[in-house]
């Protein structure tokens, strides 16, 4: 049977994890890989894109690392370029890199709504401005951007640097969609809803008073279905989006959550 990704060529930011497990874009970046994708598994902390590259590898698939920081401009130019002298072409962005930090206009302080805005909404303009160039030329290429169903729902407590970058990851994706259509090229998104990762064991424990177990298990309490998602639920949407399965699919926003944003409380 032909594999989804079969020779494809796929970005992978925040290929990575902060902490052991599976984070999003390590689950992504094996998947590809696995799907028969060429990987370049991009972090700011290249040991770990080191890690999840040998990980691909034992598996007998083919990545190669790039250290960066995403909210830079010329990191991002050269990420784009090692893509090329690598493996020649591009076929696959997949956006992974995001981080969370909690506070509403008050309690929160300009160094975070400017370091939530960096990360999670300019490195997004950034490495579709040095992608979309390389797309174009080849007349196809796909974009995923990972979002959040905290773009559109309160989750709990005030998260709105966090919210309102992740609504313009939404809305960055879909004026893309219909800039590029007619150029090959796909944008969509993907918004997980809660998910068991190590970011989130991280990032949000002190929001739910600092104790990780009984997080967890709240955050599993409210999920319709009774248990929280995981990566390798956000790398299978994001693979059939990148995937020639998904060809007429584009500018959509597609939500994994078990239903949490169904919920009227």
């Amino acid at each position: 049977m032909k594999k989804l990704m079969n020779e494809k060529v796929v970005i992978v930011t925040g290929a990575g994890a902060i902490a052991e497990g599976w984070s999003n874009g390590r689950a992504a970046a094996v998947l590809y890989a696995r799907e028969g994708a060429r990987v370049l598994a991009v972090d700011r902390n290249a040991q770990s894109a080191e890690e999840t590259c040998a990980m691909i590898r034992e598996e007998g698939g083919e990545c190669e690392v790039f250290s960066g920081d995403v909210s830079d401009s010329g990191d991002m130019r050269r990420m784009v370029q090692a893509t090329i002298d690598h493996f020649g072409r591009l076929d696959v962005l997949h956006n992974n890199v995001g981080i969370a930090e909690t506070g509403g206009p008050v309690e929160a302080s300009e160094e975070s709504w400017n370091r939530l805005v960096a990360v999670n909404q300019t490195s997004l303009f950034l490495t579709c401005k040095y992608a979309l160039p390389v797309m174009e030329r080849q007349g196809h290429g796909v974009i995923v951007n990972i979002a959040s169903i905290a773009a559109e729902r309160w989750l709990g407590f005030p998260y709105v640097g966090y919210s309102a970058t992740k609504a313009a990851a939404i809305a960055l994706t879909q004026n893309i969609a219909v800039q590029y259509a007619a150029k090959g090229i796909r944008a969509n998104c993907v918004s997980p809803g809660f998910m068991e990762t190590p970011m989130v064991r991280t990032s949000l424990t002190s929001a739910y008073g600092g104790d990780t177990d009984a997080m967890l298990e709240k955050r599993h309490a409210q999920c319709p279905m009774g248990f929280m998602g995981d990566a390798w639920d956000v790398a299978h949407a994001a693979l059939f989006l990148a995937s020639d399965n998904a060809r007429y699919i584009t500018g959509t926003n597609l939500i994994v959550d078990g239903g949490l944003t169904l919920k009227c409380a």
